[in-house]
């Protein structure tokens, strides 16, 4: 692979790059053979990056190759907890004395085209918009039917803290959370392993 650069795109240059960021979505999210899981389509997945561009403190962290190779993007979780609206269980207390520290920062996503590095590109992405924003935990939702995803997720250094559901929603997420700091790591690993889950199990 030629050398990787990642860089923070304007809002500007992110529209510029809408077509390239959903055929890299396309690629990325590619369903396997026998995979049951119906994703989301490309004109979704548009919707949803013009949906988050308009909350405050958004960010896009591009990594760029022969071309484009990755990008992450997402938005600062308000300190008022209402990211975790609909979790089931008690939420690790680490966790949510991040949130309401203002170091928490939500993903909307993380593409990574398929590649033998993806892994290591994946966790350069994730480090680099938490970085950006003084951020110490990401946090993500992904839909608890859509298998393929969360075990990347899980290979790229995130951990699975519990079920959510949001009020009036019928989809049933995962709550995955991604510790930038090897002391919120090992905090994190111990709740996970002693809950099993984060006490998640919902009925």
């Amino acid at each position: 692979m030629a050398p990787l650069r990642l860089r923070r795109p304007n809002r500007r240059l992110v529209e510029d790059l809408r077509e390239d960021l959903a055929d890299l979505y396309v690629e990325s999210r590619a369903t396997a053979p026998g995979d049951g899981y119906r994703r989301p389509g490309r004109q979704d997945f548009l919707n949803r990056v013009t949906a988050d561009m308009g909350r405050p403190g958004f960010v896009m962290v591009i990594a760029e190759s022969d071309g484009l190779m990755g990008c992450a993007f997402g938005f600062p979780v308000r300190g008022d907890g209402s990211w975790w609206l609909g979790f089931d269980g008690v939420l690790p207390r680490s966790v949510g004395q991040l949130t309401v520290s203002g170091r928490a920062f939500a993903f909307g996503d993380i593409l990574i085209r398929p590649h033998p590095q993806e892994r290591e590109l994946a966790r350069r992405v994730q480090e680099r918009l938490l970085a950006d924003h003084q951020a110490s935990l990401g946090a993500t939702l992904v839909d608890g039917a859509d298998h393929p995803t969360l075990a990347a997720l899980h290979s790229w250094g995130w951990l699975d803290i519990g079920e959510l559901r949001r009020p009036l929603g019928a989809t049933t997420f995962r709550a995955l959370v991604f510790p930038a700091v090897e002391q919120t790591a090992a905090r994190l690993e111990g709740l996970v392993t002693m809950t099993g889950g984060g006490g998640a199990g919902g009925s």
